[in-house]
C-alpha cells in the first residue's frame, strides 16, 4: 500500500497499528497496511502526566524509609542517580525499538531473543504488576481500615471516623472499593483515556507533598523535631547489607518501561517521547526528593515502611487529626486513580501471553472481561493476605522490576540484533546488569537473613 501524502508529512509514527490499544497483537502485521488509518495523537502534557502517574505510585510512600537507612545525603543522591540509570535504560529501550519497528516493550524482547526471552518478559509483567497493584490496594486498606505493626494497631480514617464496625473492614472496604471504583476505571480500552484521571493523581500526590511539608516544616520551625541524619548508620556487617535493602524500593519507585511504548504508540509526534520521559523523570524525582526529605524529617527513626501509618497519630500542631486524615486521604485517592495506568499493560501482555493467535482483545468483549476480573480477583486476594508493602516490594523489587527497568534493556542492546549499539551503550548494559545482579542477591540475602531472625524471636 502506497501512503499518502498526509501520512509523508504528518511526524506520527507508521509503525502504528489499526488500533493501538491491541498493539501487543498487531505488532507483527504489516506497517503500510493500516498506515491511513490513524487516530488522534495524544498531547505532550496528557504523555507527561500519564507517566508520571505509572512512576509515582506506591514506591513514594516507602521513601521515607528509606532515608533512614541510607540517610539523607545517600538517600537524596539514590534517587537521581536511579532516575537517570532509568532515562538511560528508557533510551535505549526505545532506540531499538525504532530500528527493530517494534510497538510493545515486548516486541522488542521478541526481537532480540525469540518466544522464550518474549514469555520471560511476560511473566516478568506478571509479577511486577499484580505485585504494585497489591500494594496499592494494601495501601488503601491501611488508609481506611487501619494497619497493624509490631503489635501497634494504626487506625484507619473510616475507624476514626465512626470506630469499628463490619462494614469498616479491611476485607469489605477494599471489595467496595474494587467493584466501584477499580473495576470502572480498569474497563477503559485506550491509554490517553486516563489522561485526565492521571493529572488529577498527580494534584493528589503534590497535595500529599505540600501538606507533609507543611506540618515538618511548623514543626521545625517550634524546635519540636530536629534535622534528621545526613549519613546511614553503619556500625557492623549486618548494617551494611542492611543499606541494598533498599535497592528494590528505588527501583520499584521509577519502573515505568511497561507503558512507554503503549504512551509513545498515542502521541502525535515520535520525536516527543524522549522529552516526555525526561520530564516525567524530572518531576517525579523533585516530588520523591522532597517526599523523603519532609517524611524523614517529621517522624525521623520512626518512619514506617508505609509512611502513610505514621498519620494516625497528634502531630502536635493544630488541626491534626484535620491534617492527618487530609494526608491519607489524598493518597489514598491517587492511588485509587493509577490503579487503571499500571493495569493497562499487565492485561494487554497475560492476554498476549495466554492468546497469541487470538483475535485483537479490543474486539472481544468476552475475553477482556475475564481477563480483567481474573486479574482484578488475583489482586484483590492479594491484598487481603500480604501484610506489609515491604514484603511485596522486597520481593517484586528484587526479581522482576529490575528485570524490566535495566536487565532486559541492557541485555538488548548487548545481544545487538540489529547492530546499532554502541560502545558506550555496551559499557552502560554491563554495568547496569553487574549493578543490578549484585545489588539485588545482596538485597535479598539481607531480607531472608532478616526474616528469618526477626521468625526466630518468638520462638526464642
Amino acid at each position: 500500500m502506497t501512503i499518502g501524502t498526509k501520512n509523508a508529512n504528518n511526524p506520527r509514527k507508521c509503525k502504528q497499528p489499526i488500533d493501538e490499544k491491541s498493539a501487543l497483537l498487531l505488532e507483527n502485521q504489516s506497517l503500510g497496511e493500516h498506515a491511513g488509518q490513524e487516530i488522534n495523537g495524544a498531547s505532550f502534557i496528557g504523555a507527561v502526566f500519564n507517566l508520571s502517574t505509572t512512576i509515582i505510585g506506591a514506591g513514594i510512600m516507602s521513601l521515607p524509609a528509606t532515608m533512614k537507612v541510607l540517610g539523607l545525603g545517600l538517600g537524596v543522591a539514590m534517587i537521581i542517580f536511579v532516575a537517570i540509570l532509568t532515562e538511560a535504560s528508557v533510551e535505549m529501550l526505545l532506540r531499538f525499538s525504532r530500528v527493530g519497528k517494534s510497538v510493545t516493550y515486548g516486541g522488542v524482547v521478541g526481537d532480540s531473543f525469540g518466544k522464550v526471552g518474549r514469555v520471560l518478559f511476560q511473566l516478568c509483567i506478571l509479577v511486577n504488576n499484580v505485585g504494585i497493584l497489591v500494594v496499592y490496594m494494601i495501601i488503601i486498606g491501611d488508609v481506611l481500615s487501619g494497619s497493624s505493626s509490631n503489635g501497634v494497631h494504626h487506625f484507619g480514617v473510616l475507624e476514626g471516623w465512626f470506630g469499628e464496625h463490619w462494614w469498616n473492614g479491611r476485607a469489605f472496604v477494599l471489595f467496595v472499593t474494587t467493584i466501584a471504583v477499580f473495576a470502572p476505571l480498569a474497563c477503559l480500552k485506550r491509554i490517553d483515556s486516563l489522561k485526565y484521571t492521571s493529572t488529577l493523581a498527580v494534584a493528589l500526590a503534590v497535595v500529599f507533598l505540600v501538606i507533609t511539608a507543611g506540618i515538618a516544616i511548623v514543626k521545625l520551625f517550634n524546635g519540636s523535631i530536629d534535622m534528621p541524619r545526613f549519613f546511614p548508620k553503619v556500625t557492623d556487617l549486618t548494617s551494611v547489607w542492611k543499606l541494598f535493602t533498599v535497592v528494590p524500593v528505588l527501583v520499584t519507585a521509577f519502573i515505568c518501561h511497561f507503558n512507554v511504548h503503549s504512551i509513545d504508540n498515542e502521541l502525535e509526534d515520535i520525536s516527543l517521547i524522549q522529552p516526555v520521559v525526561r520530564t516525567s523523570l524530572a518531576l517525579c524525582s523533585a516530588v520523591y526528593i522532597m517526599t523523603s526529605f519532609f517524611g524523614f524529617l517529621l517522624f525521623g527513626d520512626s518512619t514506617l515502611d508505609d509512611v502513610l501509618a505514621n498519620f494516625d497519630t497528634n502531630l502536635g500542631i493544630p488541626y491534626s487529626s484535620l491534617l492527618n486524615d487530609a494526608v491519607r486521604i489524598s493518597y489514598a485517592l491517587h492511588l485509587i486513580l493509577v490503579f487503571p495506568i499500571i493495569f493497562y499493560p499487565l492485561r494487554l501482555n497475560i492476554d498476549d501471553l495466554l492468546f497469541p493467535s487470538a483475535r485483537p482483545l479490543v474486539s472481544d468483549n468476552l475475553r477482556f472481561s475475564l481477563i480483567s476480573i481474573i486479574l482484578i480477583s488475583l489482586t484483590f486476594l492479594g491484598a487481603i493476605f500480604i501484610p506489609s508493602i515491604w514484603d511485596v516490594f522486597q520481593f517484586t523489587g528484587a526479581t522482576a522490576t529490575v528485570c524490566i527497568a535495566y536487565i532486559f534493556p541492557a541485555s538488548i542492546a548487548l545481544k545487538d540484533p540489529h547492530g546499532i549499539a554502541t560502545k558506550k551503550d555496551k559499557i552502560l548494559s554491563i554495568f547496569m546488569i553487574g549493578l543490578a545482579v549484585f545489588s539485588n542477591l545482596l538485597a535479598i540475602y539481607s531480607n531472608a537473613n532478616a526474616l528469618l531472625v526477626k521468625n526466630a524471636i518468638p520462638n526464642a
